[in-house]
């Protein structure tokens, strides 16, 4: 049904996942949760909230990682 869904924290991805990385995992989430590649039209507005709500979560989770030597994913990104 599609494709397996990669590791993107590093050192697993060799620098920080793209917001498109992170997307593309939610977007493959949602597909297997459901069972559908793409909603019907009627599914459609659920379908693409969840995408963006599991986005989101992501993104979040990825933020505040901490890999051991490399601290917080955001102080990464500050420093």
């Amino acid at each position: 049904m599609c494709r397996s869904i990669k590791t993107l924290r590093p050192p697993v991805l060799p620098e920080e996942a793209t917001e498109e990385d992170i997307r593309a995992a939610a977007l493959q989430y949602v597909r297997k949760v459901s069972g559908f590649r793409a909603p019907a039209a009627h599914n459609r507005e659920v379908f693409d909230r969840a995408v963006e709500a599991i986005t989101q979560a992501t993104a979040d989770l990825l933020d505040g990682l901490e890999v051991r030597g490399q601290g917080q994913a955001a102080a990464r990104r500050a420093g």
